[in-house]
């Protein structure tokens, strides 16, 4: 499929391509989809087209986002999709989050704790069951298992930096 099918689906024709360049521009896509020669019409993948553009794994995760945004359902299911981003476009995803989703209910599945910093309510699970459930502010001050993980990788973060 090309990009633009990638992201609207069986609704290409109908697209409104305004609202998918906004989409792409808000993800982080927009500028390496105007360099390819098709832009949108581009295939994903060289599988069925030679000419298509084989995505990285950010780029592909990225894409995804693209389509679940533009479905006007009102609820978002995001499993790990920052999981391929380098820190850098994860940020950029993160800061730009709220004005991706607008007024939807986003429900968003991660076990990178960064992600829980931007969320409005954070449910920690262990063995199947919600052992903990609050703000990042909240679950921090209680210094328990959220405040653990969130440490601990935390904490490689500044090893690395350090």
């Amino acid at each position: 499929f090309s990009v633009l099918e990638n992201i609207v689906y069986n609704q290409a024709d109908n697209a409104d391509l305004n609202m998918v360049n906004r989409i792409l521009n808000d993800c982080g896509l927009k500028e390496s989809i105007d360099m390819l020669p098709k832009k949108l019409d581009t295939y994903v993948s060289k599988l069925f087209d030679e000419t298509g553009v084989e995505l990285s794994g950010g780029e592909q995760q990225k894409l995804a986002l693209c389509s679940s945004i533009y479905r006007d359902a009102p609820i978002v299911i995001l499993d790990e999709p920052t999981a391929m981003l380098s820190p850098a476009a994860e940020y950029e995803v993160y800061t730009n989050f709220d004005k991706l989703i607008g007024n939807k209910t986003a429900i968003y599945i991660s076990h990178r704790m960064s992600s829980c910093r931007f969320s409005d309510s954070i449910a920690v699970f262990h063995q199947g069951r919600i052992i903990e459930y609050g703000t990042h502010q909240q679950l921090l001050g209680l210094n328990r298992h959220y405040a653990k993980m969130f440490n601990a990788q935390a904490d490689y973060y500044k090893e690395l930096n350090g």
